[in-house]
């Protein structure tokens, strides 16, 4: 045991290097543990089974700070503004996935925050309640440390990125994806990456079919639950060199370098199918709520437009992000009619 010298001596060390939430795991502290690294917030009171993740988390170049129930956790959050948070799914106080859904509910932690829930083998219903609650990935045993800490880098670096495309003025204040101007000026960059490597180029756009209920609040500069799980759905989907944005309301667009035609399609696909499991209402029902309505599945559309090699195409960037958005209304239609590619010949612009 120290002495109560030492014990005090410490202390005053640990408190100015910012890292007194791991003594005691109550003492909260608004500074950064180590200034220029990125801030991890890990929220578990269970030190032995989370100790492989502080480990991997330092060894990646992060800073981790530790609270052990999800008061402290989210008092944490909020005076630190962390670049990512993981989160116990059996977290004292309150439990990891109403932790999440807090968290991302709080306008003062940047939507562009990557959540992880830590699962011990969870069912499907559970992972997909942690998706609609805000988490972006779910940790799972068999742990691949390698895997892990490869997304999280890219998550935290499209994060800080966010940061700097907020102060700019890039960013949809509802959503915190890309808006118009930032996607165009994504397009652009991507367009000129794809022109030097003669590489693929496409753009998927999504579209939701609202019920009069989930369209309530709908505007440019907000977004109501239906939006904020569309918007969890088609982060924890998309790759991780995708860019997304915001078009309108109900309207996203989906930037996917070094995918062709084909590629586009089934990338319209995979996010419909995950947008309509995750942002529906959950769980559906036959049965009429006390107002008489039923939960119905979310309808989504599709529009894209893709350049198999941008060095030979006769198209700007910014122009994809256009058709595939026309594409939803007037392109060809292919399979069942929900999903549509571009066409000029239907296009009102070619006339």
């Amino acid at each position: 045991m120290f002495a109560a010298e030492n014990r005090r001596a410490l202390w005053n060390v640990l408190h100015k290097s910012g890292w007194t939430s791991w003594w005691g795991g109550n003492v909260m502290t608004d500074r950064a543990p180590s200034a220029g690294l990125p801030l991890a917030l890990l929220a578990s009171d269970r030190e032995q089974s989370t100790r492989w993740i502080v480990s991997l988390l330092e060894s990646g170049g992060y800073a981790v700070l530790r609270e052990r129930t999800g008061q402290h956790a989210l008092e944490r959050a909020r005076a630190t503004q962390p670049d990512v948070v993981i989160v116990d799914a059996d977290l004292p106080g309150i439990g990891g996935v109403e932790f999440c859904r807090v968290l991302r509910s709080d306008a003062r932690i940047s939507g562009s925050t990557p959540i992880y829930l830590v699962q011990e083998q969870p069912s499907r219903e559970q992972r997909l309640a942690a998706l609609r609650a805000g988490a972006w990935e779910c940790i799972v045993p068999p742990h691949d440390a390698d895997e892990i800490l490869l997304k999280l880098n890219a998550y935290v670096q499209a994060k800080l990125d966010a940061d700097r495309a907020r102060a700019e003025g890039l960013l949809d204040p509802g959503t915190g994806l890309y808006n118009r101007q930032g996607l165009a000026r994504r397009a652009r960059e991507l367009g000129s990456q794809a022109f030097r490597e003669h590489d693929a180029l496409s753009c998927v756009v999504l579209a939701l079919d609202l019920t009069p209920d989930q369209a309530s609040g709908a505007k440019e500069e907000s977004a109501t639950p239906t939006i904020v799980r569309c918007v969890h759905a088609l982060r924890s989907s998309a790759r991780l060199s995708d860019v997304i944005g915001r078009l309108s309301p109900t309207e996203f667009a989906v930037l996917a370098p070094g995918t062709d035609a084909s590629g586009a399609r089934r990338m319209a696909e995979r996010l419909a199918k995950q947008v309509q499991a995750t942002a529906s209402p959950a769980p559906l029902t036959t049965t009429p709520d006390a107002a008489g309505r039923i939960a119905a599945p979310l309808g989504v559309r599709a529009g894209y437009e893709a350049v198999a090699n941008v060095g030979y195409a006769p198209i700007q960037p910014v122009e994809l992000l256009v058709r595939a958005s026309a594409a939803l209304r007037t392109g060809k239609v292919e399979g069942t009619g929900w999903i549509r590619r571009f066409d000029d010949s239907t296009d009102p612009r070619s006339a």
